[in-house]
C-alpha cells in the first residue's frame, strides 16, 4: 500500500484574520461611501461625466476651500489652464499657446491626484462642464481646447473656436497674457 498524502491543516493566525477584516471593512466602507457620492450627485442633476468627477473626487475635501482656492489661483494670473498632462485636448491648448506666445500659468489636476480631483469636480459643479482643459482668461472661463459651454453671459465656446472668431488674441491681449 501506498502511504496516504500527509495533508496539513492551518487556520490564520489571529492577526492575519484581523488585518484581513479590517481590510475588507475599510474597502466596503469605501465603496458605499463612492456609491452614496454618486447617488447624491444624480440627485442633484448632474450628468454621468460630472458624477463620475465627484465619485473619483471622494468626500474627503472641503468644498468651500477649494472653491477659495480656485477662485486664488484664477486670480493670480492673466491667463489660467487646469490640465492632465496625458491629455490630448491639454498637450494641444498647451501647444497652442505657446505658438501664438501667450504667458498661461498651467495647474496640473494629476500631480497630485489627491489634490486635483476634487479641484476638477468643484471647477465641474460650478462650469457645468468636468472635461479638460478648463481655461480662464481674465477671470472668466472661456471653455477648454476645442468645446465649452454656451450661456447669455459669455462665450465659452472654447480656445479653438475663439482663435476662428479671431477673439481670443484680443482676450489674451486685453487681459495681459500675451508675450
Amino acid at each position: 500500500m501506498s502511504p496516504s498524502p500527509s495533508t496539513t491543516s492551518t487556520s490564520p493566525s489571529p492577526s492575519t484574520s484581523t488585518t484581513s477584516t479590517a481590510l475588507n471593512e475599510s474597502l466596503l466602507d469605501t465603496i458605499q461611501t463612492r456609491i452614496k457620492i454618486g447617488q447624491e450627485s444624480k440627485k442633484a442633476g448632474y450628468g454621468f461625466k460630472q458624477m463620475m468627477a465627484d465619485v473619483i473626487a471622494g468626500d474627503d475635501y472641503n468644498e468651500n476651500e477649494i472653491s477659495n482656492t480656485i477662485e486664488e489661483t484664477i486670480s493670480s494670473a492673466p491667463c489660467v489652464m487646469y490640465t492632465w498632462e496625458s491629455s490630448p485636448s491639454c498637450k494641444k491648448a498647451i501647444e497652442a499657446f505657446e505658438i501664438i506666445n501667450a504667458n498661461v500659468k498651467i495647474v496640473r489636476l494629476d500631480d497630485p491626484w489627491t489634490e486635483g480631483n476634487p479641484i476638477r469636480a468643484v471647477l465641474g459643479r460650478s462650469i457645468g462642464r468636468s472635461s479638460v482643459p478648463f481655461i480662464f482668461i481674465n477671470g472668466q472661463y472661456i471653455g477648454g481646447y476645442d468645446g465649452g459651454i454656451e450661456n447669455d453671459n459669455n462665450d465659452a465656446s472654447g480656445m479653438l473656436n475663439l482663435a476662428f472668431q479671431g477673439k481670443l488674441r484680443d482676450m489674451l491681449n486685453d487681459a495681459g497674457a500675451m508675450n
